[in-house]
This record gives C-alpha cells, structure tokens and sequence, in this order.
C-alpha cells in the first residue's frame, strides 16, 4: 500500500493561483472603472461644449465691432476687442424704459402667480368638493392650447375693457399661461404635507387661514419660490403678446430689442448681442441665488409621504 504524502509548497498553489485571479480581476475592475469615467466626463465636456457654444458667441460678438461681426468665415477668437457697444446702452435711454418695463411686469406676473397658485393648489390638495377634479382637468386641460391661438381673444377683451397699451394687460396675459403650471407645482407639494399636522393646528385653535399662512406656506416656501421663478421668466422673455397688446412705452425687452437694433435692411448684431448679453444677467442671478430652492421645489412634490 502506497501512501501519497502533499508537500507545503504543492498544498499553497491554489491559494497563489486564487490571489493572482483575484488581483488580475481588481485591476480589470479598476481599469473598467476608469474607462467608463473617462468616458462619462468626455461626454459631459462635450455636451457642456455644446451648450455653452452659444453663450460664448454672443459674449465674442458682443466684443466684436461691426466689421468682424459681418465678417466671413467668421473668427472664433476675435483679433479686435470693443467695449463700445456696451457703453452705448448707458446711453439710450428708451432701452433703460424696456428695462424697467420688464421688471416691473415680471415681478408683478411671478407674484401674482404665486398667490392665486398658492390658494388654488391648497383647496385641490386638502379640500374635498363637488367639481374639484373637475376643475383641476379644467386648469390642466388650458395648457394645451396654443398661447398664440388665444391672442386675438385676449386683444378683443382687453381693447372692450380698455386695458390695451397698459401694465395691466401684460401682467394678466402672461399670469393666464403660468397659473396652471404653478398650480399643479405647488399642489404636488401641498400633498406631501401631512393632513395630521394640519389636524393638529386645528386642534390647537389656529384656522384654516392661519394653518395656511402659519403652517403651510412656511413648509412649501421652495416650491412657491420654484414657482415664481418659472412665472418670472415667463413674463421676462415674452414676445409676442408684449408687442400686440402694449405699445413703444410699455413693452418690454424682447419686443423693445428687435425694434431699435433689427431693422429692414439691416441688422445691428454686435449691439444686439450686447444688449442681450446685459438684459439676461437679472435672470441668470436670480437663479444662482435662488437654485437650491428651486431643484428643492422642482422635487419636493414628486414623492408622496
């Protein structure tokens, strides 16, 4: 009888072998994972690129004189650089008046929203009545027209009622179309709220105002905040009812642009570009200061508690 005796160094090699498989099997982990973020950051770049290739042609033309601007094939990097266009706005004052107008008729249009939204999408989230879903498919249902359709209609009104060429017309026009989105917004956050808490403010004594005013609206300041952001720009960008439904001295700066730097043979583009580059910086502020805010608004009614 024979007996086979396994020596130490034959009786480790599988643990050596299962330590190299395990190291080769790291590194091509490793290597995958890297790959893929090398990946993911080069696709970012690009589509970052991408984006940004409009904001960087406008500040490049906004630089750029008149020459350069028309010239062809046009220089990505410019030889010249002027700050003249944009010392020419301090100086014509009716682009300031278009200025004024529109923030004047944005910050009233976001308000305004904000309020009617706030009390609408409280009585759809906690009140229960007869024509409630009714009237929510209602509201729903006005976003799906299209807002040019509706012009002719708003001008026929607003001229019976006398409120053409005036602040007044402006602001309601553009609260027509942004009401509906702030209402649903605010109702998604409104039902995230517990009815508890607001059964217990009840028994505490406080009423339905004050729960709103008190209790409610404190919690769901993101989301109002979201929602008047979004009416804000609404009433900032506008164009065509702001050049139908009020005239040179109330319109507001998408209108005003094209009519004091397009014209019918010729376009200015470089003070264009200036102008526009200026009047987008109250935008683009406003959603530094105010952006966890608005992504916590944008989010906070998505998840029912």
């Amino acid at each position: 009888m024979t007996t086979t005796t396994t020596s130490p160094l034959s009786a480790t090699e599988p643990l050596k072998r299962a330590a190299r498989t395990g190291g080769s099997t790291r590194r091509r982990i490793r290597k995958d994972l890297l790959r893929s973020r090398i990946a993911a950051w080069s696709a970012v770049l690009v589509i970052g690129a991408f984006g940004m290739l409009p904001v960087y042609w406008l500040l490049v033309t906004a630089l750029s004189t008149t020459d350069q601007a028309f010239q062809f094939p046009p220089k990505l990097i410019p030889t010249e650089l002027t700050l003249h266009n944009f010392s020419a706005l301090a100086e014509n004052d009716q682009l300031l008046k278009y200025l004024v107008n529109s923030m004047i008729v944005a910050t009233i249009t976001a308000v305004l929203s904000v309020v009617v939204a706030t009390y609408m999408g409280y009585s759809f989230s906690k009140f229960r009545y007869r024509g409630r879903r009714s009237l929510m498919h209602l509201v729903l249902a006005s976003q799906m027209f299209p807002q040019a359709l509706l012009l002719v209609t708003l001008y026929t009104v607003f001229s019976s009622f006398g409120l053409l060429n005036t602040y007044t017309a402006l602001v309601l026009s553009f609260t027509t179309f942004t009401m509906p989105l702030c209402v649903w917004m605010l109702k998604g956050i409104f039902d995230t709220i517990p009815d508890a808490l607001l059964e217990a403010a009840s028994i505490d004594g406080a009423s339905r105002w004050r729960t709103l005013h008190s209790i409610v609206a404190p919690l769901a300041a993101p989301g109002m905040i979201a929602a008047g952001l979004f009416a804000f720009v609404r009433g900032w960008n506008d164009f065509i009812f702001a050049l139908t439904l009020a005239d040179k001295e109330k319109q507001t700066l998408p209108p005003g642009l094209v009519s004091t730097y397009i014209g019918e043979f010729q376009t200015a583009w470089p003070e264009l570009m200036a102008a526009s580059l200026v009047v987008s910086i109250p935008v683009v502020v406003a959603f530094m200061f105010l952006q966890r805010y608005l992504v916590g608004g944008m989010t906070a009614g998505s998840v029912k508690s």
